[in-house]
């Protein structure tokens, strides 16, 4: 079969299925970003079923993001990874239960900032493994770290709507 006959379902089964895991995580917080966008716009026109629907969705994306982490990697990371999730979970739970966008707005922009961090950091991750094979040392560019590089941040210490630099 052709990219042009194949339908989107296949597609996109063929994308899940070629994705690095990193890919995957991406993939994860686009579809949870849709369905929320996409069910503010059905609360907002009164299409209660299908907001119900959509919300469900986000739901069950977040679910896996949460029972999909490697605690035995970094515990620390993962118990406020959680916190994030379970966070934004409940602020679905509560668009979904009295049809508000208001704490669907909240999820968005959490959901938002953890996928724009998670691309900055794949693209960091890029740049290093390139420099790593252009040299022979630990850092190609030969200069240390930044600043706070490798610390870690407790998002439960952050007001809601704060928003991280995460360059470097």
């Amino acid at each position: 079969m052709t990219a042009k006959n194949a339908t989107p379902n296949e597609y996109l089964k063929t994308k899940v299925l070629t994705a690095s895991p990193e890919q995957l995580q991406l993939m994860l917080y686009d579809g949870a970003i849709r369905f929320c966008e996409q069910a503010r716009c059905a609360i907002e026109q009164g299409e209660i079923e299908g907001s119900y629907n959509l919300i469900t969705r986000a739901e069950n994306i977040i679910m896996e993001l949460t029972k999909s982490m490697r605690d035995e990697v970094a515990p620390e990371t993962c118990d406020n990874m959680r916190r994030l999730y379970l966070y934004c979970y409940e602020q679905l739970v509560e668009a979904n239960t009295r049809k508000d966008v208001a704490p669907l707005e909240n999820a968005l922009r959490i959901l938002r900032h953890l996928r724009q961090t998670w691309e900055l950091l794949m693209e960091k991750i890029r740049r290093e493994q390139a420099a790593g094979r252009d040299s022979s040392g630990p850092s190609a560019s030969g200069q240390d770290p930044p600043a706070g590089a490798g610390e870690t941040l407790d998002p439960s210490s952050l007001p809601v709507g704060a928003t991280l630099n995460v360059e470097g």
